[in-house]
């Protein structure tokens, strides 16, 4: 790998200031390491995949209007053409001719992880106790996280050919170890007090 995985966090903290947005990057990375092992070649994918979910969104807090051109410029440069493509790839897959499995992982993982991580913060227990069935109930939902695109939540399983129920349980598997840094653990029941 041409970057290291202190330079990406570098790169993240220095064109994002915006604690929610880092959070995403944090948690996509997170989806990303695990989809590595589930669609990609495990191991030695996971490093490669794990840098474009943390950086797929880094120029956004400073530079909304010319996401994703900055972070991809900035990842040719480094010589990393193939998380620069998943870049482009998760913003508009239509400036992708064909999709790799890093391209269609990117992809599927982006919007629902968002996904997931909003449904969490709205249960008491957080991630403790979703499944896949309380996403999709929320997916139908169409004012809740209103800006994340179903489309591409739907799309994103299916360009994988895997079924949106198992999709969604390898992000919740993802994100779980994580709940308490991505603050999606939800809130411990009040302990009770002896007389």
């Amino acid at each position: 790998m041409a970057i290291t995985y202190a330079e990406a966090v570098a790169k993240l903290h220095e064109w994002t200031d915006s604690p929610a947005l880092r959070n995403h990057a944090r948690g996509v990375e997170a989806a990303m390491r695990r989809a590595a092992h589930r669609y990609g070649a495990g191991a030695a994918d996971e490093p490669r995949w794990a840098l474009a979910g943390l950086l797929h969104d880094a120029d956004y807090d400073r530079w909304p209007e010319e996401h994703p051109r900055r972070i991809v410029a900035w990842l040719r440069e480094q010589g990393e053409p193939e998380i620069a493509q998943a870049v482009v790839a998760h913003f508009n897959p239509a400036d992708v001719p064909e999709l790799a499995p890093l391209d269609k992982a990117l992809l599927a993982c982006d919007e629902l992880t968002g996904f997931v991580m909003a449904c969490c913060l709205v249960r008491p227990d957080g991630i403790r106790s979703l499944s896949p069935s309380s996403v999709k109930k929320k997916l139908k939902d169409k004012s809740f996280a209103a800006k994340v695109k179903r489309e591409d939540v739907y799309g994103g399983a299916e360009r994988l050919g895997v079924g949106l129920d198992e999709h969604i349980q390898l992000v919740i598997d993802a994100l779980t170890p994580h709940a308490e840094a991505l603050g999606i653990a939800g809130h411990a029941p009040p302990t009770e007090r002896s007389p």
